[in-house]
């Protein structure tokens, strides 16, 4: 998914040495990695049987303990008190909602192609900014919306493209998942990022719990191994991303979170032999360059001009 455009705004940096740029660059496309080698798993996992609420719960049982040692290690549980719950209850109900549709996409379409409809999340970001938190959108940025949705339409094509139930579920997580980044731009107001991240993994964790009976496989010594290793990565991953971010500026880290379209072209042939078509490709290169030039306006002095 490409960073979150919210987090522009909250972070001022000065410029790092040529050093530190390539490290956080290098730490970025670790984490790329690794999400895309997580959500690899996530598509064999499924194709073996095991359902979405499954992979979610254990996704998130692996994820709980770095982020308790996280809020161990930075203040204990004060950092769990909070005078925003409903704004936390949004926010991880969202935030699970938007895990089931990719998930569920991963499963039932070819990986490049969720990976790509997951691309167009700047482009729902700047609508909803608009809608719920009243910000001026200028001219440059509304082109680059218009433009990024034909990309999307492009891939999705209505009728002889890859339009199919997946696909509308890969959009809609794309939408909610923008729909996140707003709700933890308002939060981080007030709220520490391991707060939001420590009771958003509590309810993917809860919520899939609910499912389990439904869709209920008992894993093998294989499923564990893939269970435990989809969790690692997602977790490394993780801490990886956070490296990134913390050394160098989100403007110059985040263009390489498009190198996971790459990753998922290269794993679905590897392992499943799927290939994106021609239209799928320049689709997404449109909704790829129409983020790039969003995320170029973010970075600009005055962003509300445009």
């Amino acid at each position: 998914m490409p960073v979150a455009s919210d987090q522009l705004a909250t972070r001022q940096e000065a410029a790092p040495g040529a050093a530190t740029a390539t490290a956080a660059i290098g730490w970025m496309v670790f984490s790329v990695l690794l999400f895309s080698i997580m959500d690899a798993t996530v598509k064999w996992l499924e194709t073996e049987g095991y359902g979405v609420a499954q992979v979610m719960f254990f996704r998130g049982l692996f994820g709980l303990p770095f982020t308790a040692l996280v809020i161990a290690r930075g203040g204990g549980r004060k950092l769990l008190r909070t005078r925003r719950p409903l704004g936390h209850v949004t926010r991880s109900l969202v935030g699970t909602t938007t895990v089931a549709c990719f998930f569920y996409a991963y499963g039932h379409m070819a990986l490049a192609d969720a990976v790509a409809i997951g691309f167009a999340a700047p482009l729902f970001s700047i609508l909803l900014a608009l809608v719920v938190l009243g910000e001026r959108v200028g001219w440059h940025r509304w082109g680059a919306v218009v433009v990024g949705f034909v990309g999307v339409w492009i891939m999705l094509r209505p009728g002889v493209g890859v339009l199919a139930p997946a696909a509308l579920v890969a959009l809609a997580g794309t939408a909610t998942y923008a729909w996140a980044t707003i709700v933890i731009r308002q939060l981080s107001r007030t709220e520490p990022a391991s707060t939001i991240v420590f009771y958003y993994m509590l309810t993917t964790v809860a919520v899939s719990a609910a499912f389990l009976p439904f869709g209920w496989r008992a894993p093998d010594l294989g499923g564990w191994v893939l269970l435990g290793g989809m969790g690692l990565a997602g977790s490394t991953a993780q801490i990886a991303f956070t490296r990134a971010l913390a050394i160098g500026p989100v403007a110059r880290v985040a263009p390489f979170d498009y190198t996971a379209l790459l990753w998922a072209i290269l794993f679905g042939y590897v392992l499943w032999g799927d290939l994106p078509d021609r239209w799928t490709l320049l689709g997404a290169g449109i909704v790829v360059a129409a983020g790039l030039y969003i995320l170029y306006r973010e970075t600009q002095k005055a962003p509300i001009a445009g």
